[in-house]
């Protein structure tokens, strides 16, 4: 299976873990600004009963600002999707890498834009460590 994020995995209910990565990426300047809850969609559309299943877009504004005023087609990218998934032993939290996404860009976006990728991944990296610090 490709890697496309970080992972965690979080003892708790589902709610209860939202909440908490709800909270710490606020620690981080992040914001959820949209929310896509699968399990629902996938009932009420094509009847299939799927397991606990969120996508939550997650932006910083400043960092959001930064990426767009490098190149504005960089907003396809975003806002940074964070996925909470009931699993058997607690709810897997993944939370996409900013340098695998912006690996996409050309070269002088790249070029122009330095360690921004990284600099992202580190902050996501910390919302992950505050995750962790909690389990």
């Amino acid at each position: 299976m490709a890697s496309y994020g970080m992972n965690i995995k979080l003892r708790g209910s589902f709610e209860e873990v939202k909440a908490k990565v709800v909270d710490a990426l606020k620690t981080q300047g992040f914001g959820v600004v949209t929310e896509i809850d699968m399990q629902k969609i996938l009932m009420q559309k094509i009847g299939v009963d799927f397991k606990p299943y969120q996508i939550l877009g997650a932006c910083n504004p400043r960092f959001a600002y930064r990426a767009l005023s490098a190149d504005e087609q960089i907003g396809l990218l975003l806002p940074c999707n964070v996925v909470l998934k009931q699993e058997s032993d607690g709810v897997e939290v993944s939370i996409q890498d900013p340098e695998v996404m912006f690996s996409v860009v050309d070269s002088e976006t790249k070029k122009s834009m330095g360690g921004f990728p990284q600099e992202v991944k580190i902050s996501l990296q910390s919302v992950l460590a505050a995750l962790k610090s909690q389990a």
